[in-house]
């Protein structure tokens, strides 16, 4: 009975909780998909009204409202009962789906105040799948009170729906003592200033400022016409509130902007800028978006020739709006070379890729089970080949079983790299409690299979079929974090290609795990060569135990990364329990009584309850301190933009913590002195990304440049180069090389 219940466990590692996916294309911008309406509706009451766009939905818990006036004090939002949900990140919550009215109750004690100034701050999903949730999206609120209500606080009656607004950062009633007209505060235009550019103006008033990473430009039916890369002149440093370090400009900036013609005729040319700004010390404006015309002069050949010759393509496709060439510029790269070009090279690269896994500290815990099979098979060739056929077909069915849940997934939309089981806390804790009970077994707390034959039966009878069958399937799991840097190139080709050839290569990766121990079973000269079975096997059982400890420990250690302490608690709380119900199991195997075997069972089930909490558990935020005190910048595509756009070089560093290839080259090649100085000598800012959970944004980075996970290195040159994607396994001559001063 308790060998279909530990195939249940490990069942569930192969099919736990599903990914998160990475942001899709035609996501609508937070203030379209939460349209917002603010008013004064009634003596200290402001009315509040959100118009939810279909597929997505907010959460009233997360709907708050705070403010730094003083005199000013507010109360909790007053909104309707919301539709019940379980959400992955907050547990039980309501949401709220279509048009939402609230209000906001609030009591004003200063009777000089002519205005009120507060932030509301929502959240809410995409809820298509695959799911998309924002992050937190505070508005700025000024509204200004009649004169009648600045005399007391008793007298905050009598208010009449003054303010309204939409979008983000909205501005309430706007007067001559308030924010400008956006068409005042930033006045934007064009002209073509030489045969091959375009110099594009935004005038401020003193007080104003412009974004600079939060401008766009693009053509309108400008069939022919390419803008070229945008030359921004230097700016000023600005800590900003809601995008932290930006660069920003006052009172005129002026940019100019390369144009590839297709012909010298002159005619009308549609501009359209996309830009955002605030006013200091006050309110931000939402997104504005100007068209102008540009009368373009007429050119002569060699005129157009030489415009031609002195164009600086922009980083995106000529195509592709403003943005869109920000985001690629910043992510292009140049991925190394495969070789996996044809089905037949990923098949074989499939293969060898996972005879090398073998080799692999991940898979040590599975090579001390295997050590005990080989010897168990010495009694004869059959058992051999028993016990190499069902570790094989575990395998084979892991793998299988693995490459089917990525091509579902893959044709639901979802996106997904190898490792992504690990990203998952439920499947890390049940790993744990897999390995625990394994190594319970081979210490002799209690065994594994016994049910199978009678009393009395040797140790090489123990295991049987279904043990080898699950040691196969527990090699496939282990192996995972180690796979990256030999089946990398076969996974890409399976990722990017048809269902069946996915399937196929999967399958080849299984087979070449399996490989050295299907030989063994099969080939007489090796088995004859194996030692006869006797007492030593139950010492070498007993200490091959303890691999399977120190795997667990590591594995406590990742899910404490994923939730923190909380989590480390509860997954050991649960394998005290899980502990109790096997050694309760094997003292009680011969006792004939069905009431203690249930409760037996009862208690082992009862140790999966800890996972249910730690699944409630929210991941801990990034630290950012502990990646600076690393020499590094936490990634961020913006930030990455904004860096390349600088000039300056990028070694971006794509990590997890249960990746053990990322921490060997961190601690090898990243994290020495020889690194610091080589990115010093080329002035390049080191970033660091964090899969350890699921990050849609890193998935989409890893998308991007078609790695199919962790680790993924690609140093970036500049603002045109496109970036270089460096091997897996790296050393100190690869990195020197990749940063070294490019040849002229």
């Amino acid at each position: 009975m308790f060998r279909y219940l530990f195939a249940g466990l490990i069942g569930l590692c192969l099919f736990s909780s599903p990914v998160q996916a990475q942001e899709q294309d035609g996501l609508l911008p937070v203030e379209q998909a939460f349209v917002f309406r603010y008013t004064l509706a009634a003596p200290g009451r402001i009315a509040l009204q959100w118009d939810v766009a279909p597929d997505y939905y907010l959460y009233r818990s997360r709907i708050t409202a705070k403010t730094s006036q003083p005199g000013l004090t507010l109360a909790a939002p007053d909104l309707p009962p919301g539709i019940p949900k379980h959400d992955e990140f907050f547990g039980d919550v309501e949401i709220y789906h279509g048009a939402v009215e609230g209000s906001l109750a609030y009591t004003l004690t200063d009777p000089a105040a002519t205005a009120i100034e507060l932030t509301v701050t929502v959240q809410g999903c995409h809820e298509v799948e695959p799911l998309i949730c924002y992050p937190p999206h505070p508005t700025r609120l000024r509204l200004e009170l009649p004169p009648a209500t600045a005399t007391s606080a008793a007298a905050v009656g009598g208010l009449a729906g003054l303010g309204s607004g939409s979008g983000g950062s909205l501005i309430g009633q706007v007067t001559g003592q308030d924010a400008l007209p956006e068409e005042k505060a930033f006045v934007f235009e064009a002209i073509a200033s030489a045969p091959g550019e375009i110099l594009a103006r935004w005038t401020m008033p003193d007080g104003y400022y412009l974004y600079r990473d939060k401008t766009e430009l693009a053509l309108e039916d400008a069939a022919g016409m390419t803008l070229g890369a945008l030359r921004w002149p230097p700016g000023v440093d600005h800590v900003d509130e809601h995008f932290g370090s930006v660069v920003v400009y006052y009172h005129q900036v002026e940019l100019p902007v390369a144009l590839r013609r297709s012909d010298g005729a002159a005619g009308p040319l549609k501009l359209r800028a996309a830009f955002q700004g605030c006013k200091e010390n006050g309110i931000c404006y939402p997104v504005m978006i100007r068209t102008v015309d540009v009368a373009l002069p007429a050119l002569t050949d060699a005129e157009l020739a030489k415009a031609q010759a002195g164009f600086v393509p922009a980083a995106a496709a000529p195509d592709a709006s403003a943005a869109d060439a920000s985001a690629e510029n910043a992510l292009r790269s140049t991925p190394p070379e495969t070789g996996t070009g044809t089905l037949a090279g990923a098949l074989l690269l499939a293969l060898l890729g996972g005879l090398v896994l073998n080799l692999m500290p991940c898979v040590l815990p599975v090579l001390s089970l295997k050590v005990i099979g080989l010897a168990q098979s010495g009694e004869s060739l059959t058992k051999a080949r028993s016990h190499a056929l069902w570790y094989t077909l575990g395998v084979l069915v892991s793998f299988a079983a693995i490459g089917l849940l990525v091509i579902a997934l893959r044709a639901a939309g979802q996106a997904l790299g190898w490792g992504f089981q690990l990203q998952q806390p439920a499947f890390v804790a049940l790993l744990v409690y897999v390995l625990l009970a394994v190594g319970l077994s081979l210490s002799g707390v209690f065994s594994i299979g016994s049910g199978l034959a009678g009393t009395g039966q040797n140790l090489a009878n123990r295991s049987g079929p279904a043990g080898d069958f699950f040691t196969g399937v527990l090699a496939c799991i282990v192996a995972s974090p180690c796979t990256a840097p030999f089946m990398g190139p076969a996974l890409g080709f399976a990722f990017a290609s048809s269902s069946l050839v996915a399937l196929l290569i999967f399958l080849a990766l299984g087979l070449g795990l399996a490989l050295p121990f299907l030989i063994v079973g099969f080939v007489p000269a090796l088995a004859s060569r194996l030692p006869k079975p006797g007492a030593w096997m139950e010492t070498l059982k007993q200490v091959l135990a303890f691999p399977m400890y120190l795997t667990a420990v590591w594995l406590i250690w990742v899910l404490g990364k994923q939730r923190g302490v909380d989590a480390i608690g509860l997954v050991l709380a649960g394998a005290v329990v899980l502990a109790l119900g096997l050694w309760w199991f094997e003292r009680s195997r011969w006792s004939g009584r069905p009431l203690v075997r249930a409760l037996v069972v009862a208690v082992v089930l009862a140790a999966l309850v800890p996972i249910v909490g730690i699944t409630r558990l929210p991941p801990p935020a990034v630290d950012a301190a502990a990646i600076e005190a690393q020499g590094a910048v936490p990634y961020s595509r913006e930030k990455l933009a904004a860096l390349r756009t600088e000039g300056r070089t990028v070694f971006v560093n794509m990590t997890a913590d249960w990746c053990v290839t990322c921490k060997a080259n961190e601690k090898n090649v990243l994290g020495s002195a020889h690194f610091r100085e080589r990115l010093a000598a080329a002035n390049a800012v080191y970033m660091k990304g964090d899969w350890t959970n699921v990050d849609p944004e890193i998935t989409a980075f890893l998308q991007e440049h078609r790695a199919v996970g962790v680790p993924l290195y690609v140093v970036f040159r500049g603002r045109e180069e496109p970036g270089r994607v460096l091997p897996t396994l790296l050393t100190d001559a690869i990195v020197a090389e990749a940063l070294a001063p490019a040849v002229p």
